[in-house]
């Protein structure tokens, strides 16, 4: 069961998305799905994920996602605890998510399939 505020996903930059899918595959034993081009989410990892290959919709380091029952409460929540939104929420084939900095820099999203 997914419950607001739980790790829920973490998000790599994928460079060369073939190359980087097949060393994971390889070393070990990923299984991924690919979502256009530029995105493959991997499986069997202990964690979900996936890796952008986009260079302009990329993270800079890997991306910590959360999950919320209520994305709008939830960004509410959080920039009134003090985070800085560097993305507002936006559509993506998985449902909505929003991007933002805690006050130590670290970027994380929040995203939610309702």
């Amino acid at each position: 069961m997914k419950k607001t505020g739980k790790i829920d996903y973490v998000e790599l930059p994928g460079g060369d998305l073939p190359k980087t899918k097949a060393f994971y595959a390889e070393a070990f034993e990923w299984r991924f799905v690919d979502y256009g081009p530029t995105y493959a989410a991997f499986e069997d990892a202990g964690l979900d994920g996936g890796f952008q290959a986009d260079p302009t919709a990329a993270p800079r380091s890997p991306l910590v996602i959360l999950f919320s029952e209520d994305l709008e409460a939830t960004l509410e929540r959080a920039v009134k605890a003090g985070a800085r939104i560097t993305a507002p929420i936006f559509s993506f084939p998985g449902g909505r998510r929003f991007h933002f900095e805690d006050p130590a820099g670290n970027e994380l999203a929040v995203w939610s399939d309702r």
